[in-house]
């Protein structure tokens, strides 16, 4: 897999049935590896070693229902009185993140109704803040660490 502009990390990887897995210490399970994954698992321990956010507060890869249709969000993050705090959008590297990304976090949101958000292919990574009186969102440059 190709270097993302994360810090490095240590992961666990096993090979079965001619794949490549590794480890989602948030499902405590092999994933099969492929490109959106791997930017999965380093905004994962982004969030845990560099933000410093409990795991315990960090959900991955679980469905919700927009308009009668069954999506999957990336990862929330949860603050501790079990309200969103973080959606996060993970693409693969090679796909380019445009107003159609912010577009489907949005739509998301419009049901999870997160605090911030963060886009990320592993390359470039925006985030925002919600200001839900004026219906948009800021651009921040940086998510903020968590805090007790």
């Amino acid at each position: 897999m190709q270097p993302l502009n994360f810090p490095t990390y240590d992961f666990r990887f096993k090979n079965s049935e001619n794949k490549i897995h590794i480890f989602d210490a948030i499902r405590k399970k092999f994933v099969v590896l492929q490109p959106e994954e791997w930017v999965r698992q380093h905004t994962v321990q982004f969030l845990i070693m560099e933000k410093k956010y409990p795991k315990s507060l960090i959900n991955v890869e679980k469905q919700l229902t927009i308009n009668s249709l069954k999506k999957r969000y990336d990862i929330v993050v949860f603050d501790q009185k079990g309200n969103i705090s973080i959606l996060v959008e993970c693409k693969a590297p090679k796909i380019t993140i445009t107003q159609q990304t912010f577009d489907q976090i949005a739509r998301y949101n419009m049901q999870l109704k997160a605090n911030f958000l963060m886009v990320t292919n592993g390359l470039q990574h925006f985030y925002c803040k919600m200001d839900y009186t004026q219906e948009k969102y800021h651009f921040l440059e940086y998510i903020p660490d968590f805090s007790r």
